[in-house]
């Protein structure tokens, strides 16, 4: 196991981030909410345009949560919560806010976890690009 000293995700890193994601969604004119949370799960960055839905705020923490706990796009856990499914009773069997639904990203630095990006206010495909996007601007 490698001790080599990773940086987290700072504040500074979620606002790039909360800002590719909203320049994105505002290129395909879709308004969204836009989380952004570090390792531990904890908030670093929010926003929710003006016109986006309000329950996109909670999708897209949601989907944050969801990416970081499972460290997995939640696009690649949609099949395994249906009938049958690797995970089809977690979304039930935890009393967390799980959410499989397209839109969170696990985001890294040299390998490591180092927190996760949800959006959430337009379909689940655009709301996973706009997250994508917004992780290749961090890089």
């Amino acid at each position: 196991m490698s001790t080599t000293a990773v940086a987290p995700l700072t504040t500074q890193d979620a606002e790039i981030l909360v800002t590719a994601a909203r320049r994105a969604a505002e290129a395909a004119g879709t308004a969204v909410s836009v989380t952004v949370l570090d390792a531990g799960g904890h908030l670093l960055a929010f926003r929710r345009d003006d016109r986006a839905v309000l329950i996109s705020g909670e999708t897209s923490t949601r989907k944050a949560y969801t990416a970081l706990q499972l460290d997995a796009p939640t696009a690649d856990l949609v099949d395994a919560v249906q009938p049958g499914g690797l995970f089809h009773t977690l979304p039930t069997a935890l009393d967390r806010p799980l959410l499989f639904i397209a839109g969170g990203v696990p985001l890294r630095r040299a390998g490591r976890l180092i927190g996760a990006i949800g959006v959430g206010g337009g379909t689940p495909q655009q709301d996973h690009d706009f997250a994508t996007a917004a992780v290749a601007e961090l890089g």
